[in-house]
């Protein structure tokens, strides 16, 4: 009986080892234009106990990058390339980019990775990436297509099938209704494929413009900023110097500097109290004063609720016993956004601010508090329009609780971290042809200590918008600065001071001369991998990337 007791004990144990998936499950979640200091954990007054936690019993990353927009940010967090590699934004001489690219076959999605390890995986919220979802790999999808309304969403797709319109009389808030699916696709792989692991990526659009929010929770930030950006902007800098998240100075605010797109009938439509420029708040009247505190209680409300909608999301994983083997994820795709717009259903000057009638937008004044301590916003390529919160969060492999990350690292490394720590690889081919080597690193070494990821650089193109790091040296230029010369870049020592505030371009030419022909050499190599193959319908184009834009906005597409 000996022998027989022994073998049915492997049996038992072989069949309790398969209820469990071997590897650990992935959550990404993304923010949508959250700016630098917004999270609590990374020196907001904002409420975010669930952010917070997940910090303190992970890492924060005090250096971590996006692309300075959405649809490029999404396309580097999915693939693993610069967005220009694989079409999905512009290059000077090159195809067709920008929101409408279409990538190369070769360039899969993260999805297709990991169908082999026998991943399951889910997509909740903004898409904006070309092609379909399910097509992508995805094994479901809630997709939202509408970003006018977050109380009556228009276009939005179930596992890529359009749903019905929600009817303004029975509104649905969309930040509940996208982790209402990340959850319900949870909770379905609880009971049908738990032995498998999971990928979950929940794209919300919270705090995107327009801003909407709940009454309730808006309510609870409604006399919070009444003291104005200035003071914010400067509370939140001392909170990050003493929690040890930088080390460098506080950006000067550029008053000239306003939206990045001109809109000026905007300010008609919004009234009185809205302004356009970063002015110094003392400056303003009370109309202007009472209008913008508002604009921005109704942004902290966004971000609250957003982090107690996370908190459901960790809830399920936590009853599912999935919650330690999960390697979570959370970032933004952009800075803090100053633009300002009416689109979508216009707005209503006379209905409370947050409402489904009203459009705001946050706006170049408490954008730049959003981004602090850095300099500009999002578009721009300046450290405000770049940098984002990243939080792990992986507590079965990551043993440090509480501590930075300070390796300069960008959304192009989710995928080789994500490959690494989950056994996988990159797709070596497609269709018969060599898929060519991506840029990204792991970040799987910075989980054990700071300092251990190496590269030779990160570049950046958007709209004309051009900067590249190597080390902690950085050469950045804006769209409206001269083309040529060292004075036209701005060169800064980022190990002291990542507000961009003193420029040694001037005092260093050389430098500057070397980082441009880097970022060149880079931008031809780019071209050359965007153009092989390339069909005919996305041949260059000359309009100009303001026309563009402007074209876009108006149909509302962003």
């Amino acid at each position: 009986m000996k022998p027989l007791v022994g073998a049915m004990l492997v049996l038992f144990s072989a069949t309790a080892m398969a209820a469990e998936p071997s590897r650990p499950n992935v959550v990404v979640i993304l923010a949508d234009d959250l700016g630098f200091s917004d999270l609590g954990c990374y020196g907001g007054e904002i409420e975010t106990p669930v952010l917070d936690g997940l910090a303190k019993n992970g890492l924060r990353f005090t250096q971590f990058y996006n692309t300075a927009r959405c649809w490029p940010s999404r396309a580097a967090l999915l693939t693993g390339y610069y967005a220009q590699q694989v079409r999905r934004d512009a290059l000077p001489n090159g195809p067709k980019g920008g929101s409408q690219g279409t990538r190369p076959a070769w360039a899969r999605l993260l999805p297709d990775m990991l169908k082999p390890l026998g991943f399951r995986s889910y997509h909740s919220g903004k898409w904006h990436v070309d092609g379909a979802r399910l097509a992508g790999g995805f094994d479901r999808s809630y997709s939202l297509e509408d970003h006018n309304s977050f109380f009556a969403p228009q276009n939005h797709f179930e596992d890529d099938k359009k749903l019905p319109p929600v009817d303004p009389k029975h509104p649905s808030y969309v930040t509940t209704m996208i982790a209402d699916h990340a959850i319900k696709c949870l909770k379905e792989h609880a009971t049908q494929y738990a032995d498998r692991p999971f990928f979950s990526y929940v794209a919300f659009t919270s705090p995107h413009f327009p801003l909407h929010a709940l009454a309730e929770d808006i309510a609870k930030y409604r006399d919070k900023y009444r003291g104005g950006w200035t003071v914010a902007r400067e509370a939140r800098w001392q909170r990050q110097k003493e929690m040890g998240l930088l080390t460098c100075g506080l950006s000067a605010p550029e008053r000239e500097v306003g939206p990045p797109y001109a809109f000026p009938d905007a300010l008609v439509k919004l009234g009185p109290g809205e302004i356009n420029r970063p002015l110094p708040w003392d400056e303003l009247n009370a109309e202007q004063r009472d209008f913008q505190a508002a604009k921005m209680a109704v942004h902290a409300a966004m971000v609250d609720r957003m982090d107690r909608e996370i908190g459901r999301l960790v809830e399920q994983l936590r009853v599912m016993q999935a919650f330690d083997n999960t390697l979570i994820f959370f970032c933004s795709d952009n800075g803090a956004s100053a633009e300002l717009m009416v689109r979508g259903n216009g707005h209503d000057p006379a209905a409370p601010a947050g409402s489904d009638k009203t459009y705001l937008c946050l706006g170049p004044g408490w954008s730049n508090a959003a981004n602090t301590p850095f300099r500009r916003n999002k578009t721009w390529v300046h450290e405000g329009g770049i940098s984002t919160p990243l939080i792990v969060h992986w507590p079965k492999r990551i043993a440090a609780r509480g501590e930075l990350r300070n390796d300069p690292s960008h959304l192009i490394d989710l995928v080789p971290t994500i490959l690494d720590a989950v056994g996988g690889k990159r797709l070596e081919s497609w269709d018969g042809k060599p898929v060519p080597p991506a840029p990204g690193k792991s970040l799987v070494p910075a989980f054990a200590k700071s300092g251990r990821v190496t590269r030779e650089s990160l570049w950046w193109l958007h709209e004309n918008n051009k900067a590249i790091r190597v080390g902690d040296w950085k050469l950045v230029t804006a769209a409206n600065q001269p083309t040529n010369g060292a004075a036209a870049w701005g060169l800064y020592d980022l190990s002291n001071d990542r507000a961009e505030s003193n420029n040694l371009a001037g005092e260093m030419p050389e430098k500057a001369q070397e980082l441009e022909q880097l970022w060149t050499k880079a931008t031809n190599e780019f071209r050359e991998l965007a153009t092989r193959d390339l069909p005919a319908e996305q041949q260059s184009s000359d309009e100009p990337p303001a026309a563009k834009k402007k074209a876009k906005a108006k149909k509302g597409t962003e």
